[in-house]
């Protein structure tokens, strides 16, 4: 296990799959590349995943069928690790966690993010698909707050990625399923533990959702993670997850707390180094607000075209900046473009469409 955990880190790879019939393959810049080695067997990967799994977490696979956990590998690498069973045979995913954190500007985040890490209260929701980066932001934004205020800084996650160490600010890290039973269990807890930064690692169902709306409504900075992509799908998905009598007042509440959807996706360059991140950015102004309120969700993404000034960016229209300066290729703006047709008919105007990078 040690070889192939060594060989993830000097590739540089994103996860490592071990799985029944197929040799270990790599995740390389998005693509899978299976190692030179013969196929694995029930009793390979069996025993992989017993050399790194405590006996709770092997009970917990054979009674529930699957187990998340987090593990460091010696000083070299954290992983996160899904461990499960098909076809009744053992399977794991490993998720190479990076050491180092990034820099805002790294991430390709515009400075009006940063503005918004010394807000007094408020939801911050950092949204997209599985594997889009949005561990590694929201890791990013506390480490900024942690080098820059002198504040108490919770975080509630499943399991933890990022280790975070006091910096100016106090941080207490609580691992769901370890430190706490669950989200909202935590989240509860967290507010009789005077903290000014609480981070909910996943808004997965109403009771989490609620306490993380309630927590940035009485005077906390709450940042969270939806798997959704855009903004206007972001407040959709938070007021469907409530009764019908209730969604009203949730969009009362998210109109007066909700600070910042940021969207994104992360993409293989077009030169083949690695992956970049796209992004679309919404900051609530008076005018979004009203549009949450009065449930006009479907007007917000006009709203996100005209807020430049505001630091606002739509996906489609970073996905195409991305394009022009050639950074990813033609094939990515379209599949993952909101609106393909008129990306590609705006290109068409601009004469651009044949520059297939």
């Amino acid at each position: 296990m040690s070889d192939l955990l060594q060989l993830v880190i000097d590739e540089g790879a994103s996860d490592l799959h071990i799985e029944v019939g197929v040799p270990p393959v790599l995740r390389l810049h998005g693509g899978m590349h299976p190692i030179d080695a013969p196929p694995l067997t029930p009793e390979d990967t069996e025993a992989l995943m017993k050399s790194i799994t405590s006996e709770d977490y092997i009970q917990q696979t054979r009674a529930k069928g699957g187990a998340d956990f987090g593990f460091a590998y010696g000083e070299m690498a954290r992983f996160r690790v899904s461990v499960f069973r098909q076809k009744g045979y053992f399977g794991m995913v490993l998720r190479q966690i990076p050491k180092t954190l990034l820099t805002l500007d790294q991430i390709g985040l515009p400075p009006v993010i940063k503005e918004l890490l010394y807000k007094p209260r408020g939801l911050i929701l950092v949204t997209g698909p599985t594997g889009s980066g949005k561990s590694t932001t929201l890791a990013s934004m506390i480490n900024v707050i942690n080098e820059e205020r002198d504040v108490h800084i919770i975080t509630i996650e499943d399991p933890i990625e990022y280790f975070h160490s006091h910096k100016k600010s106090v941080v207490v890290q609580r691992e769901v399923g370890v430190d706490v039973p669950s989200f909202a269990e935590a989240l509860r807890r967290a507010l009789r533990q005077d903290p000014d930064i609480v981070l909910v690692g996943e808004m997965r169902d109403l009771e989490t959702t609620e306490a993380a709306i309630s927590a940035a409504e009485t005077g906390h900075l709450v940042f969270g993670t939806l798997h959704t992509t855009g903004a206007a799908r972001t407040v959709d998905r938070i007021v469907d997850q409530f009764p019908a009598n209730q969604q009203e007042q949730i969009r009362t509440q998210l109109a007066g707390t909700m600070q910042a959807v940021i969207s994104q996706l992360l993409l293989p360059r077009a030169d083949g180094k690695g992956r970049i991140a796209a992004f679309e950015i919404m900051i609530t102004t008076p005018s979004i607000a009203a549009l949450i309120r009065d449930n006009k969700t479907f007007r917000i993404t006009s709203d996100i075209q005209t807020g430049a000034k505001f630091g606002m960016n739509t996906m489609d229209s970073h996905l195409m900046s991305l394009y022009e300066r050639g950074l990813i290729p033609y094939g990515e703006l379209i599949t993952k473009a909101q609106d393909p047709n008129a990306v590609a008919q705006k290109l068409q105007d601009e004469g651009l469409a044949n520059k297939k990078g």
